[in-house]
């Protein structure tokens, strides 16, 4: 009786929590604007293929300095693949450092099984490498779960761990070996989609 008790109580759990929304993982700094007004640089086609907006608030984690900060995202050059701090932030970083750029959202437990916070990871020129998303799901095991699928395969996979990998660059280094296209997508999802 105490265990039904309890799965109701959670069914109908209205408290409110911040989740990541969208993830830009691995983008490299193109530039540093000290004296711009203050703000994010990023070219408008990655923003929208993570679902950001412009003017929308997010956290950046420097992954070559440890710096953390908050700032909003306007659009650059498209096409431009840039990633620009200004103002303020232009002093946390160095052309070339790894970020993490994340928008988050305020979401009920429940809502979490709706939300599939879309994860792109970049190759060491800012082209886009991997388009993910988490998803958040009820298991036999427990009542949130969690996978991370990614939607660049030839067919949707389940990643469990990824390493951060030039996964293109992997792929035609592959291709000039003479593997066909079927032997590239074994060998990737072997080794790498684990």
């Amino acid at each position: 009786m105490e265990s039904a008790h309890h799965a109701e109580r959670e069914l109908k759990d209205d408290r409110v929590v911040k989740v990541i929304r969208a993830k830009l993982h691995g983008i490299r700094v193109t530039g540093a604007d000290l004296h711009y007004h203050g703000s994010l640089t990023l070219d408008p086609d990655h923003a929208a293929a993570a679902g950001l907006y412009p003017t929308e608030f997010v956290d950046i984690w420097n992954k070559n300095s440890g710096a953390r900060l908050s700032t909003y995202i306007i659009h650059g050059a498209p096409g431009s693949r840039c990633c620009v701090l200004n103002g303020a932030a232009a002093r946390t970083c160095q052309v070339g450092d790894e970020l993490i750029i994340a928008a988050s959202a305020d979401v009920t437990p429940t809502e979490l099984y709706q939300l599939k916070p879309r994860i792109l990871t970049f190759t060491p020129n800012n082209e886009i490498d991997q388009v993910l998303y988490y998803e958040v799901f009820k298991s036999e095991a427990r009542e949130f779960d969690f996978r991370i699928v990614d939607t660049t395969a030839s067919r949707p996979a389940s990643v469990h761990n990824y390493a951060n990998v030039d996964v293109r660059a992997i792929r035609a280094e592959l291709k000039t070996r003479g593997l066909s296209e079927a032997d590239i997508e074994v060998f990737v999802m072997k080794f790498l989609a684990r």
